[in-house]
């Protein structure tokens, strides 16, 4: 669960540092992709920490159950879009200097 921590307040502050780079150049759309980034992220936490309470209790009720555990696919996919938003800002900002 900490290591989803991690990477969820990377991607918060990768949002953010992008939205204030790119804020001179696409104005309040980077404020939009900078809140979407932090959105995705806020997200995939959430994503995470509901899995990890899953996983936990089927865990403690291995025995009785006989489940399959969740996959991590829907925190992966919020994950990958949160970067996704942030670097196809960092890429409008790349091209836009040319």
């Amino acid at each position: 669960m900490l290591a989803w921590r991690r990477t969820a307040l990377a991607l918060v502050v990768v949002a953010a540092v992008a939205t204030r780079y790119l804020a001179a150049e696409l104005g309040p759309a980077a404020a939009a992709l900078g809140g979407v980034g932090v959105l995705l992220a806020t997200v995939a936490l959430a994503a995470a920490q509901l899995r990890y309470r899953r996983v936990r209790s089927g865990f403690v009720d291995a025995d009785t159950r006989h489940a399959a555990l969740p996959a991590a696919g829907r925190t992966l996919a919020f994950t990958a879009l949160a970067g996704l938003a942030v670097g196809l800002g960092a890429l409008v900002l790349v091209l836009g200097r040319m």
